[in-house]
């Protein structure tokens, strides 16, 4: 099948705009390519410092460079249920190269923070800043010049587009990811969200909610609902970045252990030591980028991604905006129904065909770059194929030709929706997204009055008083990553919920973050420029009408224009929660961060500033 037009369109946009980055960043890693295997540039005492705790036959090893030596990036812990299974992999990622010759590092730790842990605590406004914190620790890791391939372990939200950051720095050498896929189903998701509605309302108490939550996140691995954690594996995964069917597989199982064991040899495989050199920034171009979009829309994955996207792909030298995103929604077929968009779960989803079946169809129908190299050669076709074991041994064979349950995975001549579900916002209010693959059609078009509230308290505290019983749009402004980190406001959603379900029209408005559980309320969130760099949210008042129009991409103010740009902007408030939980360590961050539309990153790239 021929390249969809409009994908063949925004791709070459794409390079275009980042034709200037995009030749600095490859000339970098041309150049640091140029050089060799770094060990032998080392002096032997810096060598010695390297190789002072290994043990005997890779001192040897390491000293002679014959070999290749694969860095570990670890964002092991064992408080996060997603990363805890990563703690023996080092140990199962040296066994499997000693065979080869090979031997392996952990060349650092990087942090990895729970949103499910932080929502609605002061933590979360860490959350967002934790990316390039997590970026910084890995090219620190990284920075000791002894590598000739690298491995990433990491799952969650933040944790992966971070370890991606800074992977793209190193990005002459061969860099791969290892998740530790998602703990066994739990209760179903619908069933979690019923009770959760139910403690929004009262009408059950703390140990109901606590005893469903158990049963939901109940296990080591990630969890089992289609956020950004999930949506991060799926992006590892088309674009050539794990082995084929890496994304899904439960933690403590055959199948995961094979998968630890054929990373870490595909990685020494893949060195410029051999002869097979495919280093990470041949991978990750602008084809890649484009698949990646493609394949978030396809999947209905986590709006988190309209920020970690841009910013993943300006550490390789490419610019995308929400334009882009939003042209390649319209284009893409929704192929799958997972919870929040659907009642199922990506075990579910996995069992269903996964992503071998969503990137089988999606060449087929001419909605991905298929000429694309990955972690296993030429062309993305390698990714159209599931997993299994013959004996201890990875194999892998076609994805199959249809659908386990249509109502998870459907084939793209017989979509869910005709499109990805996110639509560009723009009007008098600033640019916006919004995810509309969970907000039924009737709801996508929302004119009410506004109130605004100062925070994500305000809007629980009032909806308890019984103050909210009515149309209206919420607005919760000073929510961007300049004023407080772009904390995720996701316990709006059971209120919010609740009054729609009353029969009431309602929506959001904010500059600050939903998450991967964008979910039936339509929001209209990350709205640009914030509140506290100059944006016109800051000057909505109780009672101006607001028109949300996910149909027509309008998200606008309904006031005289000359009254509403004449209006003083309403000030900051939330100074005062600046500090406490290491916030305030976070300062220079929140003073350096850019747009949420540019990434909301917190750091300039060489190629950027010249």
């Amino acid at each position: 099948m021929a390249l969809n037009p409009v994908v063949d369109r925004v791709t070459d946009r794409i390079r275009t705009k980042s034709r200037r980055t995009r030749e600095a960043y490859l000339s970098q890693m041309r150049a640091a390519a140029s050089d060799g295997p770094q060990r032998a540039a080392l002096g032997c005492g810096n060598l010695a410092h390297a190789a002072a705790a290994c043990s005997p036959q890779d001192k040897k090893l390491i000293a002679k460079g014959g070999g290749p030596n694969i860095g570990i990036v670890t964002a092991y812990n064992d408080m996060l249920s997603a990363h805890q299974p990563l703690g023996p992999y080092p140990d199962i990622i040296k066994a499997a190269l000693a065979p080869l010759g090979a031997t392996a590092q952990i060349a650092g730790g990087v942090p990895a923070m729970c949103d499910g842990v932080t929502q609605g605590m002061a933590g979360m406004d860490l959350s967002l800043f934790s990316r390039d914190v997590i970026a910084m620790a890995t090219a620190v890791s990284l920075s000791h010049n002894v590598f000739d391939a690298a491995l990433m372990l990491g799952v969650c939200d933040k944790i992966v587009p971070g370890l991606f950051i800074g992977a793209a720095r190193f990005g002459h050498l061969p860099i791969l990811f290892l998740p530790a896929g998602p703990m066994p189903s739990g209760i179903s998701n619908d069933e979690k969200a019923r009770v959760r509605q139910l403690f929004a309302e009262g009408k059950v108490g703390r140990a109901e909610l606590l005893a469903a939550e158990s049963a939901s996140y109940h296990s080591p691995g990630t969890c089992t609902f289609y956020g950004t954690a999930n949506s991060n594996q799926m992006l590892m995964e088309i674009m050539g970045l794990h082995l084929p069917g890496s994304a899904f597989v439960n933690p403590g199982t055959p199948l995961r252990h094979a998968f630890v064991v054929e990373t870490a040899r595909r990685a020494a495989q893949t060195t410029a030591l051999g002869a097979e050199y495919i280093p990470f920034c041949a991978i990750i171009d602008e084809r890649a980028i484009v698949n990646a979009i493609v394949g978030l829309h396809a999947t209905g994955g986590s709006t988190n991604h309209a920020i970690h996207l841009v910013a993943m792909a300006r550490a390789a030298g490419i610019v995308i905006d929400w334009t882009d995103l939003s042209e390649l929604s319209a284009v893409t077929p929704l192929l799958a129904r997972v919870y929040p968009n659907g009642s199922a779960d990506v075990n579910a989803f996995a069992a269903a065909g996964g992503v071998a079946f969503i990137i089988r169809e999606l060449i087929e129908a001419g909605g991905l770059h298929a000429d694309v190299t990955t972690a296993m050669g030429e062309g993305l076709h390698h990714y159209a194929q599931a997993p299994s074991l013959k004996g201890e041994a990875l194999s892998w064979a076609p994805a199959r030709s249809g659908s386990g349950d249509p109502s998870i995975l459907r084939p793209a001549r017989d979509p869910h929706a005709p499109t990805g579900g996110l639509v560009l916002l723009d009007g008098s209010l600033g640019r916006a997204i919004i995810k509309v693959s969970a907000v039924k059609p009737e709801r996508r078009v929302i004119e009410a009055p506004a109130i605004v509230f100062t925070s994500q308290k305000d809007v629980l505290d009032r909806f308890k008083a019984g103050e909210l019983n009515r149309d209206f749009i919420a607005v919760v402004p000073f929510q961007g990553p300049k004023a407080n980190g772009m904390p995720e406001l996701h316990k709006l959603t059971p209120p919010l919920g609740v009054l729609q379900d009353k029969g009431f029209k309602v929506a959001l408005v904010t500059d600050g973050r939903m998450s991967g559980a964008s979910g039936k309320v339509p929001a209209a969130i990350h709205l640009s420029p914030e509140a506290l760099d100059g944006g016109a949210v800051a000057r909505v008042r109780d009672g101006d009408v607001i028109r949300l129009d996910a149909d027509k991409g309008v998200l606008e103010v309904l006031v005289d224009d000359r009254e509403f740009a004449a209006r003083a902007p309403r000030e900051f408030d939330g100074a005062r929660e600046r500090w406490g939980t290491g916030r305030e360590l976070f300062a220079g961050m929140r003073a350096a961060v850019t747009s949420a539309e540019t990434g909301a990153m917190t750091f300039l790239l060489e190629e950027e500033e010249a």
